[in-house]
This record gives C-alpha cells, sequence and structure tokens, in this order.
C-alpha cells in the first residue's frame, strides 16, 4: 500500500467509528496546542515539543500502525490520539504544579547526581511522570469520556519513556470500557515510544524561531546539529530510514550513537507487544542512508 494512504488514518477511522469521540478529540486539540507552547518558557532553545511535533508523532503511528489499524477499535484510537497531544504536556509545567507534582514522582537515586536546584533538567528527565499528573489534575478540562479512558490516557503518555510496557499493572492488555471495547495498553504505549524517538527529522528544529548560531550548551549544539543533518526519517513496513546530509564526521559518529538508541527502543517495543497481544510491529531496524553517497 503506498504510504500517503495513512496521512491521518486514524483521525478518519475514529471519525468513522464514534464521531462523538472524534469530537472530544478534535475539541481537546484546540486548549492542548496551547498548554503545549509553555515548554518554550523552560526550555527556549530545545527542540520542538509544541503541537506541531504531536502531530509528527500520530503521522508516525498513523505509519507504523498500518494495515493493522482495522483491528484497533474506536476506544483505542480515541486515546492513543489524545496521548499523542498529552505526551509533552510535562514539559511546561508551571512553577506551582512542578513543586505539587514533584511530591508524587519517585525520583529514586536521582539527586545523588543531580541538583533540586536544577529544575530544567529535573523537568526534561522525568518529564513523562509530569505529563501523567498534569492529565490528571487538569482531565475536567478535556470532556474525557471515562475513568478507564483517563488511565488510558494518562499511561499512554507515560509510555512514551522509561515505563516499563510489560508490567502487567501498569499496562494491561485488555482494559475493558463501557460499550464492550478493551483497550490494549502496551500496544499503543509502544507505537507512541517509537513515534516520539524517530521524530528526529530536521522539520523539528523549528530553526525560524532560533538563532542557531546564538546556542552555547554543548548537549543543545550536538542535538540541534544532529536534527539539522538528518533531512527526513521514513517510516517503511519492515524498517526505519534516517535519510542523513552531512560530511561531518562528529555529527556522523553523534547520529550512529543515536541510532543505537533507537534501535534498543525499537527491540524494546517489538519485545513488549510481539507474543503478548494481537497486535505487532512489523518494523525491525534503523537503517542510515546518507544522500552524500547516492
Amino acid at each position: 500500500m503506498d504510504n500517503n494512504s495513512y496521512d491521518y488514518a486514524m483521525e478518519r477511522r475514529l471519525r468513522k467509528l464514534s464521531p462523538e469521540l472524534h469530537g472530544r478529540f478534535t475539541e481537546s486539540v484546540f486548549g492542548l496546542q496551547h498548554i503545549l507552547n509553555n515548554y518554550l518558557l523552560i526550555f527556549p532553545t530545545f527542540t520542538d515539543h509544541t503541537a506541531l511535533h504531536s502531530m509528527n508523532v500520530i503521522d508516525f503511528c498513523n505509519r507504523i500502525i498500518g494495515p493493522q489499524l482495522e483491528k484497533l477499535n474506536a476506544d483505542e484510537i480515541y486515546s492513543l490520539l489524545m496521548g499523542c497531544y498529552f505526551h509533552d504536556t510535562g514539559m511546561g509545567v508551571s512553577k506551582k504544579d512542578y513543586e505539587e507534582f514533584s511530591k508524587k514522582i519517585d525520583f529514586g537515586n536521582y539527586f545523588e547526581t543531580h541538583s533540586r536546584e536544577h529544575v530544567s533538567d529535573v523537568i526534561r528527565d522525568f518529564h513523562n511522570e509530569f505529563s501523567g499528573l498534569f492529565i490528571e489534575k487538569y482531565a475536567d478540562l478535556f470532556d474525557i469520556p471515562s475513568e478507564e479512558h483517563l488511565r488510558a490516557i494518562i499511561q499512554i503518555s507515560r509510555g512514551h519513556r522509561k515505563t516499563i510496557l510489560t508490567d502487567e499493572d501498569e499496562y494491561p492488555i485488555a482494559l475493558p470500557v463501557e460499550g464492550g471495547n478493551t483497550i490494549c495498553f502496551p500496544y499503543l504505549s509502544a507505537l507512541i515510544r517509537l513515534a516520539d524517538e524517530i521524530d528526529v527529522a530536521a522539520g523539528r528544529n523549528l530553526s525560524f524561531l532560533y538563532d542557531l548560531d546564538s546556542l552555547t550548551n554543548e548537549k543543545d549544539i550536538i542535538e540541534f546539529g544532529k536534527h539539522e543533518a538528518i533531512k527526513d526519517v521514513e517510516a517503511l513496513e519492515d524498517r526505519f530510514v534516517l535519510m542523513i546530509d552531512t560530511k561531518d564526521d562528529f555529527v556522523l559518529g553523534n547520529i550512529k550513537k543515536m541510532a543505537k538508541k533507537m534501535q534498543k527502543t525499537v527491540n524494546e517495543c517489538r519485545s513488549a507487544v510481539i507474543g503478548r497481544t494481537p497486535y505487532t510491529i512489523t518494523q525491525k531496524s534503523i537503517e542510515l542512508r546518507n544522500i552524500n553517497e547516492d
């Protein structure tokens, strides 16, 4: 099937299966577009985490799902779409919410090697947990239809990084919802984790917002260098292809390191889904293709 046939596939199918849930989703998007911009107050030179990134994540989910979309029910599609928009809300939490949410997050031994004064580092490293708590606190603003849907959206959003998708208590395979459908937490969370991981192309930099020459933080410089060199990412049926345009050995080295991390994520997500759920993830590998060598 033509890869372009998956454009807006989930959105179209949700509207067909449940106009009511589709309406709830589209209404939520309006508010979330503004909320997501709050991350710029904390990370003014960080890679994009606005609604544009959320849309990219949805687009990649559509392509990773592929023909399996016919198996997904309306409640699963709604929960995944909402999770895609909510998953980075934790990047822009207010000072008040940061202090409130921090009392509920298990930081482990994090502060043995990190300072509590570096709030932006704490938020960045645990933003999935801050997102989950943000959703829980402000759920009534988004007309979420049930506690089961709310639980699914929270866990899918949290699941875009770090959480253990094989934990049967946190990520049940089939949570029942009113009307007879079930929601498969591991599959939906694996989808958003993979989609978020591969959204690394140059378009995500929003370079028109920043003076890239003014960057001084080494981590930011490395991140923007990688993103600037990756011109496109293709989600094919059996693999993900990163299209690279650079002759800089330093940048290439950092991209190769990133590709190893991405491959680890692919392996983890496939393991969490295949054999445990009715679904599969067909993409098995990360391929780097330097267009300078074509």
